[in-house]
């Protein structure tokens, strides 16, 4: 059993059905790349994992998805969910205020207020975000001088402070140039080791780079999904061999 699991999975935008008949399983400690062409409903899933969907007031679901075999619809706090299920996004989103102070955010938010303690979330959050020794000096400085690629290695820090057990990234590298791109996979291959991470990309390199599974959406399905090596290089349908060939997408 993966430790995040959707079963028949729908989405509605309205009238608009954007995930259709959705069941996926994702397995703890891997990367899961979830590829295909814009607009076929990887990211929207991605949100559904944490329930960011429910912010949006035209969104119907049906189905289910569960987080270490509870329903996340029925069996959680949306607060406690949110914090087992940390996301990235895909433009950097640095609070306007220290470093430190950002990933000091959220245990403070979680009742944390003790300041060797918060000393010690900060130091082990930019450590395990590949950032403590470009920044460790410079910790009362505005997180928004930072470079882009800082900037994106300290929101993925900032999830870190919270523990959380799943890491969601949407397109976390596609604003990055190409050696904050390789910090960032590198860092997604430690991650993994303690944190379950899913990742939504546009590049077909990175996914294979850096995914120990990886689906293929189109049309807000998925056509096919598995172990990276097999979707790569064994496809059982056409059209995800025709899609990572680069006939289309």
């Amino acid at each position: 059993m993966g430790i995040v699991r959707t079963n028949n999975l729908n989405l509605y935008y309205g009238s608009v059905k954007a995930l259709k008949d959705i069941s996926l399983d994702i397995e703890k400690n891997s990367v899961t790349s979830l590829i295909g062409p814009s607009g076929c409903g990887k990211s929207t899933f991605l949100r559904t994992i944490n329930r960011m969907n429910d912010l949006i007031d035209t969104v119907k679901i049906d189905g289910e998805v569960f987080f270490e075999e509870k329903n996340i619809y029925k069996d959680y706090d949306v607060i406690d969910l949110r914090k087992r299920i940390g996301m990235v996004f895909q433009k950097a989103n640095p609070f306007p205020m220290s470093i430190y102070d950002n990933i000091a955010y959220g245990p403070r938010i979680h009742g944390i207020k003790n300041r060797a303690q918060l000393d010690e979330i900060v130091e082990k959050s930019l450590k395990g975000g590949a950032l403590w020794e470009e920044v460790k000096d410079r910790l009362k400085k505005s997180a928004l001088g930072l470079s882009g690629g800082q900037q994106q290695r300290l929101c993925i820090a900032r999830t870190l402070a919270v523990e959380p057990e799943v890491i969601l990234m949407d397109e976390p590298t596609s604003a990055l140039d190409p050696i904050s791109t390789l910090k960032v996979e590198e860092l997604m291959d430690e991650l993994k080791k303690k944190y379950t991470v899913i990742i939504v990309t546009h590049n077909m390199q990175q996914a294979g780079r850096i995914s120990d599974y990886t689906a293929f959406f189109l049309n807000g399905e998925v056509v096919e999904s598995g172990k990276t090596e097999n979707i790569f290089y064994k496809p059982l349908d056409k059209r995800t061999e025709d899609y990572i060939t680069g006939r289309f997408g």
